[in-house]
């Protein structure tokens, strides 16, 4: 126990304390907003916060459990965690529906969502296939899509297609860093923006084709599937400057605003926060992502570089996607804030992300501070 709580204390001594300062200032502001949130749609705003709390405790113990672990056992064990996702993902599609969407998993009061650490499995994963594989030929970038491609096929079954979205970003940004030739990603661009047509007629859900056709005009059914963005909006608006004060958004609060909690968190914070607060919010986020980034940069180790490019990827787009979506740039997803919204899988699988990235901080400066 004491050469525990002594390498506990290295670690911590190491890491890079900037991070892992705005990853908890942004997950406890997360609380707050939860609690006013989950106020007005239930009345249980304290029930939510009190999860979501327990939630962050468990999650930064598993961040430094990680940092302690360290990551090079993790991708030691990438491959056959990549296929114990592939197994939960399957599994799923033989679970009850929840809210439309077969994503959740649960034993005995236990619920998770495999979605979620399959993020951290497919960087695991590729982190390794791509540094002993460069995809520097047609041949081993084509294995690199199958290794890629058959946890977002078991996602879009849910259908979850938010979640593939994810996991298509996290995998161009590790092949952009692996040094794929640019003729194979620009290749891989122009399929994927020509498959959308095919996608839109015969794959989304008719649910998922009203989102993108009301991203593009809300007011083609206002009271419906247009409900949800013209709301937010009105949120995010209303929020003016200053914001009218914590607990005092009129829209969460009235059950305007549907999801407040999950999905439209951003709108909530805006109400109540403004433009000031939103300001303090994104530089957060920017030091948070500077960090990660500068943790890769650093890294004398390939594989490192491309694990830290991937947590990079997936926080810079879930965050983007689920701001866009809330002021009406982006079509609504239903992807989470990191360390914002409501869900204990979410914010378990980042910190999981975070503890790797510590980890190869704590590498890095320790070997900085050796010589």
């Amino acid at each position: 126990m004491q050469s525990f709580w002594a390498s506990l204390k290295e670690d911590l001594s190491l890491t890079d304390r900037l991070m892992l300062i705005c990853a908890l200032a942004l997950s406890m502001w997360g609380v707050f907003c939860i609690y006013s949130a989950a106020a007005g749609t239930a009345g249980r705003g304290f029930d939510f916060a009190f999860r979501q709390a327990a939630w962050l405790a468990v999650s930064v113990i598993a961040m430094l459990l990680i940092m302690i672990v360290g990551h090079h056992k993790l991708l030691e064990g990438a491959y056959p965690l990549y296929f114990l996702m592939l197994l939960f993902l399957l599994l799923t599609l033989f679970a009850p529906k929840v809210n439309g969407a077969q994503s959740w998993l649960g034993f005995g009061s236990v619920r998770f969502q495999p979605s979620e650490f399959a993020k951290v499995s497919i960087i695991l994963m590729m982190s390794k296939f791509l540094s002993r594989y460069p995809p520097l030929d047609f041949k081993t970038f084509m294995m690199c899509l199958g290794v890629i491609m058959l946890p977002v096929f078991l996602v879009l079954i849910q259908p979850d297609a938010g979640s593939a979205l994810v996991y298509l970003v996290i995998s161009f940004g590790m092949l952009l860093a692996a040094g794929t030739p640019m003729k194979y990603l620009g290749g891989l661009v122009g399929l994927g923006l020509s498959a959308i047509p095919v996608l839109f007629l015969f794959v989304l859900k008719d649910y998922q084709k009203n989102r993108i056709l009301v991203f593009i005009d809300p007011m083609r059914d206002p009271l419906g599937a247009g409900y949800n963005v013209i709301q937010s909006r009105i949120a995010v608006g209303s929020g003016g400057v200053s914001g009218k004060g914590f607990m005092m958004g009129t829209q969460s609060k009235l059950k305007f605003l549907p999801e407040p909690h999950t999905d439209f968190i951003f709108s909530v914070f805006s109400e109540e926060f403004g433009f000031i607060g939103n300001m303090v919010l994104i530089t957060l986020f920017a030091v948070l992502l500077y960090r990660i980034v500068i943790a890769g940069i650093r890294s004398k180790e390939r594989r490192c570089k491309i694990l830290v490019a991937g947590v990079a990827s997936w926080l810079w787009f879930q965050m983007c996607e689920s701001m866009g979506m809330s002021i009406g740039l982006l079509p609504i997803t239903g992807l989470p804030l990191p360390f914002l919204s409501y869900g204990g899988s979410s914010l378990l699988a980042t910190f999981i992300a975070l503890g790797l990235v510590a980890s190869i901080h704590v590498e890095d400066a320790g070997l900085r501070h050796r010589f």
